[in-house]
């Protein structure tokens, strides 16, 4: 089963007076939608677009796996761990809120910032406060977030017909952060999603040059 969300289908939030804009793809804050909870581990996928100086003041997070991968610009994170970052494009950021914590994300920088952030719910529950980055992460290099059961893949593809696999397992989780692509009999541009179930042998195919797919291969 592959279910198709297009970008444009996606709630809108933030607070653009402020230099905030946000797109939600699952139920997040006052755009509650019972039937669009969560798929597997993923329990929200938001693109978010910062001015320069604006940003999230410092807020709490639990029992959450949150995990950011910037697409243009620079993404200033503290926490109250003690954690102070710069996170580029290309890098992975994950924030562990386990049994809680605190953070602060900004655009500090002089240019536009656009990032995807996706949290994910730990298949247990409590713990400390953890936070990791990797920097430049390869596309062969999947990032494990043991928590969640989930892997999450980075897919480049730089020219028009050029294809890469997508992982086999109960689900997927596919999101187009640039560039567009063809899964099965599906084509995605910038924003677009697919959430698949017990699929097998899927591929991604580019329609452009120089796409880019966030994976997530989640074990239920």
């Amino acid at each position: 089963m592959m279910d198709v969300r297009r970008s444009g289908e996606r709630y809108r939030g933030g607070d653009p007076a402020a230099g905030i804009e946000s797109l939600h793809a699952f139920s997040f804050g006052p755009f509650y939608d019972p039937d669009n909870l969560r798929f597997g581990a993923v329990i929200a996928c938001n693109e978010e677009r910062l001015a320069p100086g604006a940003g999230f003041d410092e807020h709490p997070h639990s029992h959450t796996e949150i995990v950011t991968w910037v697409v243009e610009g620079e993404l200033t994170h503290r926490d109250t761990v003690g954690h102070e970052t710069v996170v580029r494009p290309g890098d992975v950021q994950r924030l562990s809120s386990a049994g809680g914590v605190r953070h602060v994300e900004r655009n500090d920088g002089s240019a536009p910032l656009t990032f995807v952030q996706m949290w994910l719910a730990p298949l247990e529950p409590g713990g400390d406060p953890a936070y990791e980055i990797v920097h430049g992460i390869a596309d062969s290099t999947p990032y494990a977030v043991p928590e969640a059961g989930a892997m999450l893949h980075v897919r480049r593809l730089g020219a028009v017909g050029e294809r890469t696999a997508v992982p086999d397992a109960p689900r997927t989780y596919l999101h187009v952060v640039r560039g567009a692509v063809r899964v099965g009999p599906h084509e995605l541009g910038p924003g677009d999603a697919v959430r698949a179930e017990d699929e097998k042998g899927l591929e991604l195919v580019a329609v452009s040059v120089q796409a880019e797919v966030l994976i997530w291969e989640l074990s239920e």
